[in-house]
């Protein structure tokens, strides 16, 4: 039975694992939850799954969740900027799914790691910003990091077990907007942009995979989990999303993952890993697919992809600088205060100013991740 912490249970991933957990009770049980602010979804989740502890981002929301539970549930409530770390770390439990949406992730898994926890990891922000100080730590405390994400799932089953890598590839489905010209990218307003055509998601994330900056920020990640040169990472555009992840042999033979388009197959075998849970919840019929198609992503009408991949090329601060950038610029687009280019735009011109700082400290991300946050709210600001 593992013992299960789940930091941003309310979220789009936390949401799709405590689905999971339900399907399969047998095997997991929830031994905490984090939400941010959403305590009535926090309070249902409570009521369904009956965890010891539960964190909130303010004392206002948790007194709102205390006031409506009745008394026959026994929880510790915490919250705070202190409360994620407490629930990274709360004893008793095995596994941490580290599913928060940005760069607040990274501390929490560190603190998860140091607990010796299998973190299960669903935010990518965590290695783009600190990906030298987790790796290094997990490592150290020989702390299974176990990826969450479709890609990096199916390139770390692909590479268990498995000899000499030549290359790996992450598939894209390019998005609502693959086939736009330029001038049509330029006339996208949020509401298209948040339809995605395969996956359900957050909307930032969401945003992330319209622009490709998401599949920027995992290609960093990439590098980091699986200890390769970004020499070795390629990008394809895939449209059906069958086909999650790629891996290239020394010997010239290719290993692929393919599965249905749903998140909780990953977050299944990241929970039950090193087991293989029979289930009939995600059958794929390649049949009805039909055909596979694959392309090479367009740098010049998607630069997010490329300033991604030269931010981690770079190291150092810079891609805490294009993470923060790329989160003001999204959710100044979400708000109409910037045009769907914009969002690239505002983020070249951020990194084009930044000093890089090479050697990382929690210091240097923290003041890297606010500067850039500056500078983008200020460009911004202009427009």
């Amino acid at each position: 039975m593992r013992e299960i912490i789940v930091l941003g249970s309310t979220g789009s991933i936390g949401r799709q694992a405590l689905e999971v957990v339900k399907h399969f009770p047998e095997r997991f049980r929830v031994k905490g939850l984090a939400a941010g602010k959403n305590w009535e979804l926090l309070r249902q989740q409570v009521l369904t799954f009956h965890p010891e502890v539960v964190a909130l981002a303010d004392e206002r929301e948790a007194r709102l969740l205390k006031e409506t539970l009745p008394a026959t549930e026994h929880l510790s409530i915490l919250w705070g900027e202190e409360a994620l770390l407490q629930l990274a770390s709360w004893p008793g439990a095995d596994t941490v799914l580290v599913a928060v949406t940005g760069v607040a992730g990274w501390q929490p898994t560190l603190a998860a790691i140091r607990a010796s926890k299998r973190v299960a990891l669903a935010n990518k922000e965590t290695l783009v910003v600190a990906g030298e100080l987790v790796m290094q730590e997990a490592r150290r405390r020989g702390a299974p990091l176990l990826p969450v994400d479709s890609e990096h799932s199916a390139i770390w089953q692909c590479l268990e077990g498995k000899g000499e890598v030549k290359s790996i590839t992450l598939t894209a489905s390019g998005g609502p907007f693959r086939n736009y010209t330029r001038e049509e990218l330029a006339r996208v307003q949020p509401g298209e942009a948040l339809c995605h055509p395969t996956w359900r998601m957050g909307p930032k994330i969401t945003i992330d995979s319209a622009t490709l900056m998401n599949k920027g920020l995992e290609v960093i990640e990439a590098h980091w989990l699986f200890d390769l040169d970004y020499d070795k990472i390629k990008v394809l555009i895939h449209p059906q999303s069958i086909v999650h992840g790629l891996v290239e042999l020394a010997d010239g033979t290719w290993l692929g993952a393919l599965s249905v388009t749903d998140m909780r197959l990953p977050i299944l075998y990241a929970l039950s890993h090193p087991e293989r849970v029979a289930n009939d919840l995600f059958l794929l019929d390649l049949a009805r697919v039909g055909s596979l198609t694959f392309a090479e992503p367009d740098l010049e009408r998607f630069p997010c992809l490329r300033l991604a991949l030269e931010a981690g090329r770079v190291g150092g601060t810079m891609p805490t600088v294009l993470n923060a950038a790329n989160e003001v610029a999204v959710m100044a687009f979400l708000a109409e205060k910037l045009a769907f280019l914009g969002i690239p735009a505002v983020v070249e011109a951020v990194m084009e100013r930044h000093q890089v700082v090479k050697k990382l400290t929690p210091e240097a991300i923290a003041t890297a991740d606010a500067w850039a946050r500056q500078e983008a709210e200020a460009l911004i600001n202009k427009c």
